[in-house]
């Protein structure tokens, strides 16, 4: 093929200038096939028919939080502040009225009245908990839609306040300071009856193996035991709460023959009754039935109190990072009127 034909095609519209003796190629080569069976040359890079899998993934902005046990000590017995947190005692007044009489007499001066003070001491404790944060770890989860220093902030508040609901419970060993699950002041725990079932038990893994009687039977004994202990002050029409675990209290769906559940009876004879659950009363020696009276001679017959509730200090700022500690303080539960609560282990 001579260039004479093409070379004003390929000057006019693809700018390619030819030599006047060059030929497009050599002679020797125009009909070997063989050449167009040429491999093609191998990538220098991985085969890749995708992108970045992050670039299609979604980030649910959406915190999921890990749920804990409820704190049900404030819930149960009411919250106080008592004293700051440079206050290490509490001194809490009882007074008993005392008098004998003795046959009048013009000139007898016999018989008399007086009163009887006890002063009761309770210690506080102080504790505490940390947080820290660095610039390039804020930096980093800032990046991925996470308010890192306020999640820190939640859970230093929350460990401190769980901590504080466990002291209302048990109290500080060592210390002045009990819970209402340990006062020593509380009367002894009562045993309930034995079941037609075997045991003491209401609920046995998962199912109910007490009789709806039997349950209401138990209840009754803490209820007479209250108002004997207290010489009728306290009646069954009083404000009455009574606290047991969740586990517990599913034996309260008993219904007996007649179709009437625990619950029905419990509504029906003790009509101020309050029925509070709490996992705390699911202790290792077995679950705790308490029966508080709300009220005691116009008082309160408990409250858990707190000297300190959340003291944040000042955040310290380091070389790239912070950090930060922050308070709280307890007296645990002060149980004033011990006798206006009965209870029962074991159910």
């Amino acid at each position: 093929m001579k260039l004479a034909s093409i070379r004003p095609t390929l000057e006019d519209e693809w700018g390619i200038h030819l030599a006047q003796d060059a030929e497009l190629l050599p002679r020797e080569f125009r009909r070997n096939y063989n050449l167009a069976l040429d491999a093609q040359p191998t990538l220098l890079t991985a085969a890749n028919a995708g992108i970045p899998g992050w670039l299609t993934a979604y980030v649910d902005p959406e915190v999921i939080r890990i749920l804990q046990t409820p704190n049900k000590g404030a819930e149960i017995f009411g919250e106080v502040k008592q004293g700051d947190w440079t206050t290490d005692t509490a001194t809490f007044m009882v007074v008993e009225n005392t008098g004998e009489v003795a046959p009048y007499g013009d000139w007898n001066n016999n018989g008399r009245s007086d009163a009887n003070v006890n002063w009761i001491n309770r210690q506080s404790y102080l504790f505490q908990t940390t947080i820290s944060y660095g610039d390039l770890q804020v930096d980093r989860a800032g990046a991925a839609r996470l308010n890192w220093v306020g999640e820190l902030q939640t859970s230093a508040a929350l460990t401190l306040d769980k901590f504080s609901d466990y002291t209302y419970h048990f109290g500080v060993a060592g210390m002045a300071l009990y819970g209402a699950l340990n006062d020593p002041n509380l009367p002894a725990a009562l045993p309930p009856s034995t079941k037609a079932a075997g045991g003491t038990k209401w609920v046995n893994n998962g199912v109910i193996v007490a009789t709806a009687n039997e349950i209401f039977n138990d209840i009754t004994t803490i209820v007479m035991d209250l108002v004997t202990r207290t010489s009728g002050i306290i009646q069954k029409t009083d404000a009455l709460k009574l606290v047991l675990p969740p586990q517990s209290d599913v034996g309260l769906m008993a219904t007996n023959q007649f179709g009437i559940s625990v619950m029905d009876l419990l509504q029906k004879n003790f009509p101020n009754l309050k029925i509070v659950t709490d996992p705390r009363y699911a202790t290792a020696s077995g679950n705790v039935l308490q029966l508080w009276a709300e009220r005691w001679n116009g008082g309160s017959v408990a409250n858990v109190a707190f000297n300190e509730k959340l003291r944040d200090h000042q955040p310290v700022r380091q070389l790239s990072a912070y950090a930060q500690k922050k308070t709280s303080g307890t007296w645990g539960a002060v149980v004033k009127a011990p006798i206006a609560v009965s209870q029962m282990i074991g159910v």
